[in-house]
């Protein structure tokens, strides 16, 4: 029916005819058989509601329409090709920027990550962001970061989680006036009464409570400072893994070793939609890192 949306293999079909003038040397290019090649055709004429071929037993030729379709179809169909490829070119290159999200501390081994990524693609220029520690999807979701190295747990449908890594002993921050001041280490029951800090939205309930464990929650923060100011002025406990526990350690802040709770993990995220070349090859050097 005449106004219907265009197929874009009617259109490639028309192309190739227009250059072979012949049925069966168009569907030997095009992978198909000559009846195809026909049934193409007819479809893309129903569309226009005009002849564009006329085919007779000795020759094919294109008729005036056709003439006038093919000479406005060829540079648009062009242009759409090499913009398609465009495209593809630079899902599939190592150029270009990445950008890099962090939660609390850029460890060693996400330096080590980065460095390798560097050496390996010089034409790729990394940024690397730091994200609030109440947020960590947020970053990716809004397209400020192409990836993050996140705290574990990730239940997101619409991210996709890849190399995991940094798996640390959990502690907990107390002030130095606080009763666990002085243990050595802590178990998991004994914190699970404590008062500890949340992270505060847009946070997950799942991932707040992953990493806030207890029935008996302090007032919520949004940046891992936010949380260890509180900590130092004895408003509650904090749970953190050791490396961030080593990176921040503060005269007035104790960090005691917590048995029996999981251990801290990093995980790299990226969005399902937002999924190239460059974070991919990332992807790799976090595998080859550790």
């Amino acid at each position: 029916m005449p106004g219907q949306g265009v197929e874009i293999r009617e259109l490639e079909c028309f192309l190739v005819l227009a250059e072979e003038l012949h049925f069966g040397r168009t569907g030997e290019r095009m992978y198909v058989s000559q009846s195809r090649v026909s049934q193409l055709l007819r479809s893309l004429e129903d569309r226009i509601g005009a002849r564009l071929v006329e085919r007779t037993s000795r020759r094919v030729r294109l008729t005036p329409l056709g003439e006038r379709f093919l000479a406005g179809l060829r540079p648009a169909y062009e242009a759409l090709r090499a913009t398609v490829e465009e495209a593809r070119a630079e899902a599939r290159g190592v150029g270009g920027r990445l950008r890099i999200g962090f939660q609390g501390t850029a460890d060693a081994r996400l330096m080590r990550a980065i460095a390798q990524f560097q050496e390996s693609h010089p034409a790729c220029v990394t940024e690397i962001v730091e994200i609030p520690f109440a947020d960590p999807f947020g970053a990716v979701r809004h397209g400020d970061v192409d990836t993050a190295i996140v705290l574990l747990p990730v239940d997101e449908p619409d991210l996709v989680l890849g190399p995991v890594f940094s798996r640390e002993r959990q502690t907990v921050a107390v002030s130095v006036r606080h009763p666990f001041a002085d243990r050595a280490s802590l178990a998991a029951a004994e914190i699970a009464t404590a008062p500890l800090i949340p992270a505060g939205p847009p946070a997950p309930a799942y991932w707040r409570w992953a990493h806030a464990p207890s029935a008996a929650l302090g007032p919520a923060v949004r940046t891992l400072q936010e949380g260890l100011t509180l900590v130092a002025a004895d408003r509650g406990a904090m749970l953190l893994c050791s490396p961030t526990a080593d990176y921040h350690g503060r005269r007035d802040v104790v960090f005691v070793p917590v048995d029996g709770v999981p251990d801290s993990v990093l995980g790299m995220v990226w969005h399902r939609d937002g999924e190239t070349e460059r974070v991919r090859a990332f992807g790799r050097a976090v595998t080859g890192s550790g």
